[in-house]
């Protein structure tokens, strides 16, 4: 059990449309793309006149022109996160990170997090690409209360349009940018727990999806999603099996890639569509930090009762699944 104090995430202003896309004169038009995958509208760290001018040609010359960078907008996430839990800066006691588009190579970008935070804690990096979040409550949820600090920050941020290739209609439709945060505890109680988080992957189809060396993303498409509706609804079945019968209500959060592949997912299980949330039809796909991500933006809605089934799916091939427990307020 690894009990949840808050959610906090962030994203940028600038909004990619599809209407934008289609003016990028790469193939793609509104249907196309709702057909597809579903998403109206990303946000972005880069300038839009950028894209337009240079399709992001030179993935590397984004770095300069980008307005954010993944630690401001981890801190923008974890301030929220702060401020929802009643905590302050120098209440955390470590500070766990992870990015599928870090900024730097080293030193972990949670450091730059806890600067721009103002605090000195230790620090380190976490990734698995698109399931870090997952990936990083498993690995807590394991540790005995009195090896770590009270409180504990997770940042999980992307910067995932610095990859994209805007000539190649099939990726620049998918992805948008932001930051998730979450304060969580081995040993102070919270209305909200995890439980039954379990972390895997099958890393011999690790280069099915990735971002290569040069910085640009890559994906076999079919493979991938045929692998993501499967294991996402395996995932779903399992923790449904376990707890929809206690549950008030049995929520469903999963990786924010495709809503059309989620849709399909939640009427396989049975989810009514209210109780299926998502934010992939405004945000795109923001790999580490969409599923959080969502959780935070339906924070102010969780009620006693609810049983919160994350399913989350990602490169490497990897996936988690887990269950946020809320009872009374402790």
């Amino acid at each position: 059990m690894l009990y949840l104090h808050s959610m906090g995430h962030f994203n940028p202003e600038n909004i990619i449309t599809n209407k934008f896309l289609e003016d990028l004169d790469i193939g793609t038009n509104n249907e196309w793309i709702l057909e597809r995958v579903g998403i109206q509208n990303r946000r972005t760290v880069l300038p839009l006149d950028y894209i337009k001018r240079t399709k992001n040609s030179d993935p590397r010359a984004a770095f300069e022109a980008r307005l954010y960078k993944n630690a401001q907008m981890g801190a923008a996430a974890a301030r929220l996160a702060l401020k929802r839990a009643s905590l302050k800066p120098e209440d955390i006691g470590m500070v766990i990170a992870g990015s599928s588009s870090p900024d730097n190579i080293s030193p972990a970008e949670a450091s730059a997090i806890a600067t721009e935070l103002g605090i000195e804690v230790p620090c380190l990096d976490m990734n698995s690409a698109c399931s870090t979040f997952g990936m990083q409550i498993n690995f807590l949820s394991r540790m005995r209360p009195d090896s770590l600090p009270p409180y504990i920050l997770l940042v999980d941020s992307e910067t995932l349009t610095k990859s994209v290739d805007y000539t190649d209609r099939s990726v620049a439709v998918l992805f948008g940018d932001g930051s998730a945060a979450a304060i969580v505890s081995t040993k102070i109680p919270s209305r909200a727990a995890f439980m039954n988080c379990i972390f895997d992957s099958r890393p011999s189809a690790w280069e099915k999806v990735g971002i290569t060396w040069n910085w640009n993303f890559h994906q076999e498409g079919n493979a991938v999603q045929g692998f993501a509706i499967r294991q996402t609804t395996e995932s779903v079945k399992i923790l449904q099996e376990t707890y929809a019968a206690e549950a008030k209500r049995f929520i469903f959060i999963g990786h924010q890639a495709n809503l059309l592949m989620l849709k399909g997912v939640s009427e396989r299980r049975g989810i009514n569509p209210e109780h299926h949330w998502y934010n992939v039809d405004q945000f795109g796909n923001t790999g580490c930090c969409s599923a959080p991500a969502v959780l935070s933006m339906h924070w102010d809605e969780i009620k006693t009762g609810d049983r919160i089934a994350m399913a989350i799916v990602g490169a490497g091939l990897s996936w988690t699944h887990m269950i946020l427990k809320v009872e009374n307020k402790q």
